[in-house]
């Protein structure tokens, strides 16, 4: 008999009933909300006169609409309505909530994991596709609708069909100047934003063993992009240390461990497909076109059109095949999102930014994922160093990355943003997105196009 995957085990965990095959109800553990996909979900619970089947198991955060330079000027209508309706809300239904303004306040994916109820075994949900972000940690996550969130206020549960097992592996030790960020990246331009359809991505490897948390937390937000709702990693001590002496782990944290510890895959586990990666290999990665796949290392030249999709990115980038990375012109720089927003991150950036001066005509933006991110920065001098260079230093938020704020990136600019998608019109109208790592972001502040950064480290 064949090994399981953490996947089966967590997944089996949470049935309360189906059969393997066809839709099973799924228990859920956490339920993350924001402001933007729990309104109406709120409406058809009240309209329909259902309680919150478990307040104690959601949690609330203001994110996407919260502005980054006065957090409580909010002039967008449809913004304010959103914050103001899950204000309410949150008191109405008795949900423990980071506040705006509060000392928790940040990115929803970046406050579970800060408060320890991201956790291995658990089963969590969100009205936000980078829910993935939470596998990181041994636990099964991923992004619903607007009627599946009223659905698991009213059940705690979910129907779901249990997705087929993708297993990457990063092999290897990379070069300096390759960050968890190049990994996620070259997957993606190798194998597209398909390549996940169907699949729960498990990621392995001596690779990611060697990853942080933070790191790690990286790779699994852009299982999304890869085409997989979900990604999961296998729980360690890395991952065991990370959370130890959080607010919301068990009380019995040593005996919470040793479950933790069982969750993990067996050596037979099965897949349905394997992809391996030499992370040796890769070099600094940016995207020049309009999805994560449209992307290259920084010494290849931008591919030859071969399709419609190629020949609208080079249109809409106003880039041309044979190009290199190097050419590209940087006007706006997005340090932040809940990809790259972590103290880490942020601590990385600083090291190709420390002492010097961005480039004219240039604006720069670092946009810290949470409150206690911003206040460990600032205890270390980080605001200091970038607002020195002429970075901007701004509040917790979603900032950049969406354009559902007052942050954007002017019709026609490029920009090198450590988001997670380069989408038409993602970072404002007309916005050129760049997706790329601290590192590379830091560095085309400096030099006003991108560079090389192993010839930096």
């Amino acid at each position: 008999m064949s090994g399981k995957s953490i996947f089966d085990k967590v997944w089996e965990r949470h049935v309360v009933h189906g059969q393997l095959g066809e839709p099973q109800l799924m228990y859920v553990d956490q339920h993350y909300i924001h402001e933007v996909t729990s309104p109406q979900a709120f409406s058809g619970l009240k309209e329909a006169g259902r309680r919150l089947r478990r307040p104690d198991l959601t949690f609330g955060t203001f994110d996407h609409n919260v502005p980054t330079v006065n957090i409580y000027d909010i002039r967008d209508v449809i913004s304010k309505a959103q914050m103001d309706t899950l204000a309410r809300n949150v008191y109405e239904f008795g949900i423990d909530h980071a506040s705006h303004g509060s000392q928790k306040q940040g990115i929803v994916h970046m406050v579970g994991p800060e408060t320890g109820r991201t956790q291995p075994g658990k089963f969590i949900v969100c009205g936000d596709s980078h829910t993935a972000t939470h596998g990181a940690f041994g636990a099964i996550a991923f992004g619903i609708g607007t009627s599946e969130v009223e659905h698991v206020f009213a059940t705690q549960c979910l129907w779901q069909v249990k997705p087929k097992k993708l297993l990457v592996r990063f092999e290897g030790r990379p070069q300096k100047g390759v960050y968890a960020k190049d990994y996620i990246l070259a997957l993606i331009a190798q194998h597209g934003v398909a390549c996940g359809v169907g699949h729960a991505v498990e990621y392995q490897g001596e690779a990611i063993e060697a990853l942080s948390m933070e790191e790690r937390m990286t790779i699994c937000n852009m299982s999304v992009e890869f085409g997989s709702k979900m990604g999961i990693m296998n729980p360690d001590q890395t991952t065991y240390d990370y959370l130890k002496d959080k607010e919301c782990v068990p009380q019995a944290f040593e005996a919470a461990v040793a479950d933790w510890k069982t969750l993990v895959s067996d050596p037979d586990a099965q897949y349905d497909k394997v992809i391996t990666i030499d992370v040796s290999t890769l070099a600094p990665m940016v995207t020049w076109g309009t999805n994560p796949s449209m992307g290259v290392s920084f010494d290849q030249p931008f591919p030859e059109i071969r399709d419609m999709n190629d020949e609208r990115a080079y249109n809409y980038m106003d880039m041309a095949p044979g190009q290199h990375v190097g050419d590209i012109e940087i006007g706006y720089v997005f340090i932040g999102s809940c990809t790259n927003a972590r103290l880490s991150d942020l601590m990385l950036a600083a090291e190709f930014v420390k002492g010097k001066q961005i480039a004219e005509n240039l604006t720069a933006i670092v946009v810290p994922g949470s409150r206690p991110v911003k206040q460990a920065a600032e205890a270390l001098g980080l605001d200091k160093v970038f607002m020195e260079a002429g970075f901007e230093w701004r509040d917790p938020g979603c900032s950049m990355c969406l354009g559902m704020n007052p942050d954007k990136v002017p019709e026609g600019v490029h920009c090198a943003s450590t988001s997670n998608r380069n989408f038409e019109d993602r970072q404002g109208f007309g916005a050129k997105t760049h997706l790329c790592s601290p590192a590379m972001a830091a560095a085309a502040a400096i030099h006003g196009r991108f560079v090389d950064v192993r010839e930096l480290v």
